[in-house]
């Protein structure tokens, strides 16, 4: 087989290597399309604008005190993260049924 057949029947690979462009893109058709999805992510970018402790949690190093609202902040934050992660892993889901129907539908087997 050529290398270009090989290329062509190994899908798995082939999904495998574009599967950040494809989750991004997801991600993108979702905040186009869904309009809970995006008030969930506008609501969370807000929330790291306003309040830049958040980041400072997830990314940085060392002790970080808070106070009682920053506290609240970021508990809707990680809930708020956990809702976004959902939808796009449920997305995901159905996109690979879609996908995978419309390629069996190609190749002939249904």
């Amino acid at each position: 087989m050529s290398e270009n057949q090989d290329s062509y029947y190994n899908l798995a690979q082939r999904l495998e290597d574009a599967f950040s462009e494809i989750d991004s893109d997801i991600s993108t058709d979702l905040f186009h399309t869904d309009s809970e999805y995006a008030a969930l992510r506008r609501e969370a970018d807000s929330l790291q604008q306003e309040y830049p402790m958040i980041e400072k949690i997830l990314e940085g190093d060392g002790a970080i005190s808070l106070s009682a609202d920053e506290h609240g902040a970021f508990v809707r934050y990680i809930d708020l993260t956990r809702q976004i992660e959902e939808a796009e892993r449920r997305q995901i889901y159905f996109r690979g049924h879609t996908d995978s129907f419309a390629y069996l539908k190609k190749i002939g087997a249904i």
